[in-house]
């Protein structure tokens, strides 16, 4: 085994972990639960579940972005290919079992994989090339979006005072 196979063999198994340890990835900036299945991350969108950002369409291509569990922090950013998983087929049967189990607080129990079928879209989103970002490869800019102005921003510094308030509050309750 060659040191280039070794090394995608570890980002591809870095990936697969990050994606099934945590509960949110981001696609193209949007924040979303998912759940990994078949080697793949499972995504599903609709009436009564979260919207998904215009990217995820069949055969489209999206960015998706892991954190770290225990920091917290961004871990693993690659691209992804989209397909549209079909109500009733098999790949459909086994991200549905996924997501069910990862899904909180479903208003309909058991009958939720039938109303996916029916008002919902199931996606697969499978890595389409090597991480571009990852442990030893990540940008040194934060990649926050700057603020949009307002007249509610506050432009002086807190009271001094402010954190005394906050601790005496505190100890009375």
């Amino acid at each position: 085994m060659t040191t280039e196979t070794a090394s995608a063999a570890l980002l591809a198994a870095l990936v697969e972990e990050a994606a099934k340890k945590s509960g949110l990835v981001w696609v193209d900036g949007q924040a979303l639960w998912h759940a990994w299945a078949d080697g793949a991350l499972c995504l599903v969108g609709g009436p009564g579940e979260q919207r998904l950002p215009p990217g995820v369409t069949d055969g489209g291509s999206v960015t998706v972005t892991a954190r770290s569990k225990d920091k917290g922090g961004r871990l693993v950013t690659w691209p992804a290919g989209v397909a549209l998983l079909a109500p009733g087929s098999a790949s459909w049967s086994a991200a549905t079992a996924e997501l069910k189990s990862k899904r909180l607080n479903s208003p309909d129990g058991e009958g939720l994989a039938g109303r996916w079928a029916r008002e919902c879209r199931v996606f697969r989103l499978t890595a389409a090339g090597p991480p571009s970002e990852h442990p030893g490869a990540v940008p040194t800019a934060s990649g926050a979006a700057a603020p949009v102005p307002t007249p509610a921003t506050t432009r002086h510094p807190a009271p001094a005072a402010l954190p005394r308030l906050l601790t005496r509050r505190r100890s009375q309750r």
